[in-house]
């Protein structure tokens, strides 16, 4: 359970910790990946780092906005046995200063809290013998201190029931935003994000890659006018990454490939693993200051010349 609490000038936590620490940090990980037991040290390694927000991933076996990295976390996680209900009760057992969003599938959402409530492996398994519901999870979410839910595969215009649960239980629904999502789509998805938006910075999966897409930097003035935080993600793995996104505009940076990558490359030494994981996520919130510099140095609060 995260230790933030709704007192603010702002319309709930998420918002809060992206405008109160802008520019912000959110880190992604897949929960269960390689246990319960490992994330919860994990995700007290990003919050000491300097996490403003913290994503953790409820793995489902058809991931479809996932790369191989995070796939690949995911088979972890599920091959661990991993559940809808361990997850909410390693979120129940978090103490961190960043609030925590969950970020999963709509078919997880429907079904859970049926009468056949299914194992996050069973994907799409029997349905269960009730109609399928949100607001089981929405309210469990609440209960167990999550600030948000992110579900890259809900469609603005069927998220109205979703949408009212989450509002009657004051968490965020936030939405991605793709590089070719514009027009009368683009007012949709607007129209129903809180907390902030996800701006896919290129098209096609997640992973960690070497540079910065152009798509990014079109992609944040198209959603200029829009008042909500916007947060970049899918492709950021570096502190230079953080710098230039955070120059281009964007009011936070989300990474989550290149922490499951440290993860996985760590194995079973768990202590290695969230020591460097607090490391990076240090290195990419210094990374994000630095384009915060900047662009005060560029701009009016930049000193004035000396005379000669």
């Amino acid at each position: 359970m995260s230790d933030a609490v709704t007192e603010n000038e702002y319309d709930s936590d998420v918002e809060a910790a992206i405008r109160e620490n802008h520019p912000a940090l959110i880190t992604y990980i897949t929960a269960g990946d390689p246990s319960l037991e490992d994330t919860k040290e994990y995700v007290e390694a990003l919050d000491r780092g300097g996490s403003d927000l913290i994503e953790l991933g409820l793995p489902f076996s058809e991931p479809i906005a996932e790369g191989p990295t995070i796939q690949a976390a995911i088979n972890r996680a599920l091959a661990a046995g991993t559940t809808p209900e361990g997850f909410f009760e390693l979120v129940d057992d978090l103490e961190t200063e960043a609030p925590l969003l969950v970020m999963t599938y709509y078919n997880m959402i429907l079904q859970y809290g049926g009468s056949e409530a299914p194992r996050a492996s069973d994907g799409r398994a029997a349905k269960p013998r009730d109609k399928p519901e949100v607001r089981p999870f929405v309210e469990r979410a609440a209960g167990a201190g999550l600030s948000g839910i992110i579900v890259p595969d809900l469609p603005a215009e069927e998220a109205g029931p979703l949408r009212a649960a989450c509002d009657d239980h004051g968490l965020d629904l936030v939405f991605i935003i793709a590089p070719t999502t514009e027009g009368q789509r683009l007012d949709d998805i607007m129209s129903q994000v809180s907390g902030f938006a996800y701006v896919q910075a290129r098209l096609g999966t997640t992973g960690a890659r070497a540079n910065v897409s152009s798509a990014t930097h079109e992609s944040l003035a198209r959603l200029e006018e829009y008042d909500v935080p916007k947060a970049v993600g899918f492709g950021v793995s570096e502190g230079d990454h953080a710098a230039e996104i955070v120059e281009a505009g964007a009011d936070g940076v989300i990474v989550g490939s290149a922490l499951v990558d440290i993860i996985a490359e760590h194995g079973s030494d768990t202590g290695a693993a969230a020591e460097r994981l607090e490391a990076k996520a240090a290195e990419l919130k210094r990374g994000a200051r630095r384009g915060a510099d900047s662009l005060t140095v560029d701009g009016e609060d930049a000193p004035e010349p000396e005379q000669p």
